[in-house]
């Protein structure tokens, strides 16, 4: 049986009839901080394209990305997130101290 067959108007106390009342809206998914799919597709490009190089950045992000390849080029080789400081940190002064401990 359906719930408008129990009561045809609605109800004021009847949590069917409140919840048969609920309108759903897109929230965030409607706002324009979140980025486009054509930006999407070119982190994921560069992402595709780091990892072909062996480097290995600390996320899909463009920031991480560029970090990651910053630092690979900074230590001579590829950049390993899991394995090395973060992208950030690397510099020609910590790359020559992670050379010497062969990091």
């Amino acid at each position: 049986m359906k719930h408008w067959e129990y009561h045809p108007e609605p109800v004021e106390t009847c949590f069917g009839c409140k919840g048969l009342s609920i309108q759903m809206n897109a929230g965030d998914a409607d706002s324009r901080k979140f980025m486009t799919n054509k930006r999407h597709n070119k982190e994921l490009d560069a992402y595709r394209e780091a990892r072909d190089q062996g480097i290995q950045p600390a996320g899909t992000t463009m920031d991480k990305i560029q970090e990651a390849v910053k630092a690979s080029e900074t230590l001579g080789k590829p950049y390993n997130a899991e394995k090395m400081p973060p992208a950030k940190h690397i510099n020609k002064k910590s790359a020559a101290v992670m050379k010497e401990l062969g990091v």
